[in-house]
C-alpha cells in the first residue's frame, strides 16, 4: 500500500466551520454580477433538502443536487452568492464554477495542457516500421513499448479480460467510432456530466462554439483526444487491427467530467466518480487534477478568503466522492501528475487559479493544508511515469508521499546519448479522433495525413471494411496510469467473484497491484538532473527508498502477467 498521509487527517478537522462567518443580517453581500455557476456543499450531516433552501434563500436556482456526496449545482449572480449561501448553517461551502451565456472573443478554444507534457517535436525520427508479431497481437502493437513493459503480451494468453468488467474513462471524452474502441465501448452506460464553456467571465474562448443543440456533446464523442488516447492504452479491442489495450477484452465507459479544453471543474469531477460507484463500474482512470487549483489549501495566504473557502469546498466534496466510490467497489487509479514535483514537498504554484482566464498568481504551497485532487485525496493509486529505459520520466511528479506504482508513460528525452534520444517511439502510442486530428491540423477534410501529422507521427490504418483509425503518440503521467489501470481491470477479471458483475474489493486490487508489481531500484547516484536533456534545476529530482518501495517508481513497475499468475498470494490483508 502507499504510505499514510498523516496530515490529510489532520486536515480534516479544521475544514468544518471554517467558512464564511455568518454575517448580521444588515450585512448581508449584495449580489451582482453575471449569472454563473456554482457548486454548493451540504454540510455533513445536514440534508440536500436544507442546502437547497438556503441557496434559494440566498438569491440562487437549483439546477441539480448529487445526493451522495451532497453536492449541488446552482447559478447565482456571479459576486456576494457565496458568502450568502456559506452563511447557512446547512451549507459547507460554495465554490464558483463557470458563467453562463457569455459570449467568445474568437472561436478558438484554450488548452489546458496539464495532463500531457507537450514537447517541441521538430527533430524527432519518423516512426519505425512494425516488426513480426505474436499471435494475438495488432498490427501496430510492434510499436507499443508499453504494453511489452507491462508484459500484456503474455498475460493475454491467460487472461485478456472479462466483458463483465467495466471500467469507467474519467476524462474528455472517448471517440467510440473508431475501430479499436467500438468494439468494448458500452453505449449505454457511458455519461457526459459536462456543458460545453463558450467563454469565461472575461469574454475569453475555452471550449470554443457548441458542436451540438444544447451545448451537451454526446457520450460517444471526443472533441479534445485525450480521452480516446487513455481509452485505447487501457482496452483497445485485439481484433486483428491497430492496436490493442492492456486489457483488451474489458469493457469501456465513457464517464466524461473535462471540458473541451481540458479543464476538469468539480461538479462534473464529483458526478463522475459517484456514478461510477452507482453503475457498478469496477475501476476508473483519472488522469487530470480538480480544476482550478493545482492544489488546494484550506488557508493560503495568498489566496483571498474566497478563494480559500472555495478550495476548502473542493477537497471536502472530492474527500467524499472518493470514499463513497471506493465504499462502492470502486478501484481507483489516479496520474500522480506533471509538474517534476516531490508531492510530499510541493514547488510553488504559479498556475493556479487557471480559470478564469488572468486569475493566476503565485503562492508557497504548504504540505500539510494543501492536496492536489483526486491523486492526493484517500483510496487513490498514484501511478507516475517512466521511459523505454525505465529512467523517471524528466516531467513526472513522484515522492513516497502518495506513488503506489509506476508504468509506462513515454519520455521523449529517454535515452541521451543514443540513437532513442528525442525520438517519437519514446512516447506511448494510442487512439487518436479522427475529428480532432482534423482541428489539429493533422488530418485533412479527405482524411489524409497532413505535413504536420507526418511530423507529428500521426499515423492511419484501414479495416478490411474500409474504417478508419489513427493513431497518435503523447507522454505524461496521463499515459502511465492507463497501463496500471489495464493492469487493475484484468485483477478484477481473473479473481473478481460475486453477484456484483465481478466485483472485487478495491482494496485488494491495490494489494494485487502493488504486490505484484517488478522492483525498481533509485538510480545510482539517486539525486538525477536532466541537465544534459534541456531541463532546467527545478526538474533535479532525488529517489528515496529502498528496491521494494521508493519514491520514483512506488512498489514498482505493474506487471500484468506476474498479476494474472501469482497475485492470489496477495488477496488477504
Amino acid at each position: 500500500m502507499k504510505r499514510p498521509r498523516s496530515l490529510v487527517i489532520a486536515l480534516a478537522v479544521p475544514l468544518f466551520g471554517a467558512i464564511v462567518a455568518a454575517p448580521a443580517a444588515s450585512a448581508q453581500p449584495r449580489l451582482s454580477g453575471a449569472t454563473t455557476e456554482f457548486s454548493v456543499l451540504a454540510r455533513d450531516g445536514q440534508s440536500v433538502a436544507s442546502a437547497e433552501r438556503a441557496i434559494r434563500a440566498a438569491g440562487g436556482t437549483v439546477v441539480t443536487s448529487n445526493a451522495a456526496v451532497g453536492l449541488i449545482t446552482a447559478t447565482a449572480p456571479a459576486n456576494g452568492f457565496a458568502e450568502r449561501v456559506s452563511a447557512d448553517r446547512s451549507v459547507f461551502g460554495a465554490a464558483k464554477a463557470k458563467p453562463i451565456g457569455s459570449a467568445p472573443k474568437s472561436d478558438k478554444a484554450k488548452v489546458k495542457s496539464n495532463a500531457v507534457e507537450k514537447e517541441s517535436r521538430g527533430a524527432a525520427s519518423a516512426p519505425k516500421a512494425a516488426s513480426a508479431q505474436s499471435a494475438g497481437l495488432d498490427p501496430l502493437d510492434g510499436q507499443l513499448w508499453g504494453l511489452k513493459s507491462v508484459r500484456s503480451d503474455l498475460s493475454r494468453t491467460v487472461q485478456p479480460g472479462d466483458k463483465r468488467v467495466k471500467v469507467g474513462i474519467i476524462d474528455t471524452g472517448v471517440d467510440a467510432s473508431h475501430p479499436d474502441i467500438a468494439p468494448n465501448f458500452d453505449r449505454a452506460a457511458s455519461r457526459n456530466f459536462t456543458k460545453d464553456i463558450v467563454a469565461d467571465v472575461n469574454g475569453e474562448p475555452v471550449d470554443g462554439p457548441c458542436e451540438y443543440r444544447g451545448c451537451v456533446d454526446p457520450t460517444d464523442v471526443d472533441d479534445n483526444g485525450h480521452g480516446t488516447h487513455v481509452a485505447g492504452t487501457i482496452g483497445a479491442a485485439a481484433n486483428g487491427f491497430g492496436v490493442s489495450g492492456v486489457a483488451p477484452n474489458v469493457t469501456l465507459v465513457n464517464l466524461r467530467a473535462g471540458q473541451d479544453s481540458g479543464f476538469f471543474f468539480l461538479q462534473p469531477t464529483v458526478d463522475a466518480i459517484t456514478y461510477a460507484g452507482d453503475a457498478g463500474v469496477d475501476v476508473v482512470n483519472m488522469s487530470f487534477y480538480t480544476d482550478p487549483w493545482l492544489y488546494n489549501c484550506a488557508s493560503n495566504p495568498a489566496d483571498s478568503a474566497a478563494e480559500q473557502a472555495e478550495q476548502r469546498t473542493i477537497i471536502e466534496a472530492t474527500t467524499r466522492a472518493l470514499n463513497y466510490a471506493h465504499r462502492k467497489g470502486v478501484s481507483q487509479v489516479v496520474s500522480l501528475g506533471n509538474q517534476h514535483s516531490d508531492l510530499g514537498a510541493p514547488q510553488p504554484d504559479a498556475s493556479s487559479p487557471d480559470y478564469p482566464s488572468n486569475s493566476t498568481h503565485p503562492r508557497q504551497i504548504d504540505n500539510a493544508s494543501c492536496l492536489s485532487l483526486p491523486v492526493e485525496g484517500p483510496h487513490t493509486i498514484g501511478v507516475s511515469s517512466f521511459g523505454p529505459s525505465q529512467a523517471k520520466a524528466d516531467y513526472s511528479n513522484y515522492g513516497v508521499e502518495q506513488i503506489s506504482v509506476s508504468a509506462p508513460g513515454g519520455y521523449f528525452r529517454d535515452g541521451f546519448g543514443t540513437p532513442w534520444f528525442r525520438t517519437l517511439e519514446n512516447e506511448i502510442l494510442s487512439t487518436y479522433p479522427r475529428n480532432v486530428g482534423v482541428a489539429e491540423g493533422n488530418i485533412d477534410a479527405a482524411g489524409n495525413i497532413t505535413p504536420d501529422g507526418v511530423t507529428a507521427g500521426i499515423q492511419k490504418a484501414t479495416t478490411a471494411d474500409g474504417r478508419v483509425g489513427y493513431y497518435q503518440w503523447l507522454q505524461g503521467t496521463s499515459m502511465a496510469s492507463p497501463h496500471a489501470t489495464g493492469v487493475a481491470a484484468l485483477i478484477v477479471s481473473q479473481y473478481g467473484k460475486g453477484s456484483r458483475d465481478f466485483g472485487m474489493d478495491p482494496d485488494a486490487v491495490q494489494r494485487v497491484l502493488e504486490g505484484t508489481a517488478s522492483d525498481i531500484a533509485c538510480p545510482v547516484p539517486r539525486t538525477v538532473d536532466y541537465l544534459d536533456e534541456g531541463r532546467d534545476a527545478s526538474f533535479t529530482a532525488t529517489c528515496v527508498g529502498d528496491a521494494s518501495f521508493n519514491g520514483f517508481y512506488g512498489h514498482g513497475a505493474v506487471d500484468a502477467w506476474s498479476a494474472v499468475t501469482r497475485g492470489s498470494k496477495y488477496l488477504r490483508g
